[in-house]
């Protein structure tokens, strides 16, 4: 268990450019939702900025998106290195992706994803499977995660290999998310943990939680301070979120189990030992901090190999911007992350 230490800073260091961008992001958002919980999405459709896959390669990754379950709109968008390198490779690793958007917005398509996990793939490099998951608050809680573990299936059934390159290892399968795909990949990693026997080639061996949104009832200290700091977290817009995702009942509140993920009603982790390596990533300047400090020390706590990246000026979602230095360091520290579980595994 590692923890990379590095000095707290005064102030956020994000370009202006960065900064207008998330600006209009959340005014977006903001307008998107109405007053009765639903969301507009026909004025998110005029303002979001999608881009098609593109079986072509791009700057070294080609893409395709590949149907699982059209009844539920459940697809990912698969990226394929064609580098040099990753072509000489005798096998290349599969990082499952799921986005952020506090599961209510974005999708594979969006712009931002799009480039991000092309950076992912052509980086570390590896296959990239980023999923299009069901979204709140038209599909509530636990639909997200059954869409994520059912796509792990699709990958495992031996029916759809023929869909990913030959030297891929799907022993060398990492989940990795930012924000609430960050949530949705340590559950989708729990699940799989505690049902190995589900799956015949597939095996989970990392996950890489980027900025997790996590909460629960009580209110942190990054919470109240950092309200005003960061363009797209605010408390009021983190509760509107975890209402439109759980549906009505008896302990559906922000202390449950997937939402306050090491708080009074946490699942015992700590005898799955099939549980992945885990990367936690935070900014210093994310008003979710002390939630996914939590999250980092309770993986700690509960005897796994758990890693701690800390980007001390940094405000929510900053990788996802290319103009934003620390967004290159972190595509690169998942790189060495990924290699690092990788060179453990032992073939037969």
């Amino acid at each position: 268990m590692a923890q990379q230490e590095k000095k707290p800073s005064a102030s956020s260091r994000i370009p202006w450019r960065t900064r207008i961008a998330l600006s209009f992001v959340s005014t977006i958002t903001d307008y998107s939702r109405r007053q009765n919980g639903t969301v507009n999405r026909r004025l998110l459709g005029i303002f979001g900025l999608k881009t098609s896959a593109n079986p072509n390669p791009v700057n070294g990754v080609k893409s395709y998106d590949v149907t699982v379950d059209s009844s539920r709109d459940l697809w990912f968008r698969l990226f394929i290195p064609t580098t040099d390198e990753s072509r000489n490779l005798s096998s290349l690793p599969i990082i499952v992706f799921f986005h952020g958007g506090g599961f209510v917005y974005l999708s594979p398509d969006t712009k931002a994803y799009d480039a991000v996990c092309r950076r992912f793939a052509r980086k570390t490099p590896a296959v990239v499977v980023s999923v299009n998951y069901r979204l709140a608050p038209e599909h509530k809680y636990p639909a997200q995660y059954d869409d994520g573990f059912d796509v792990l299936k699709f990958l495992d059934n031996e029916k759809n290999r023929e869909l990913l390159p030959e030297n891929v290892d799907l022993s060398r399968c990492f989940l990795a998310g930012d924000s609430a795909g960050g949530n949705l990949a340590h559950h989708v990693a729990k699940r799989a943990s505690e049902m190995t026997s589900t799956f015949d080639a597939l095996k989970v061996i990392g996950l890489v939680a980027i900025q997790p949104f996590f909460g629960g009832e009580e209110r942190t200290e990054s919470e109240l301070k950092l309200v005003d700091v960061d363009a797209l977290i605010s408390v009021r817009r983190t509760d509107w979120m975890w209402n439109a995702f759980l549906p009505p009942g008896e302990g559906m509140d922000r202390d449950h189990e997937v939402i306050n993920v090491c708080g009074p009603r946490a699942v015992d982790i700590s005898k799955l030992d099939n549980f992945p390596a885990t990367m936690v990533v935070v900014g210093g300047f994310d008003p979710l901090k002390d939630w996914q400090r939590r999250y980092y020390e309770w993986l700690k706590m509960s005897g796994k190999d758990v890693h701690l990246s800390e980007y001390p000026t940094m405000v929510h979602a900053f990788y996802i911007f290319p103009e934003v230095p620390e967004a290159t360091q972190l595509i690169l520290e998942v790189k060495d992350f990924v290699n690092k579980q990788c060179s453990k595994v032992v073939k037969n």
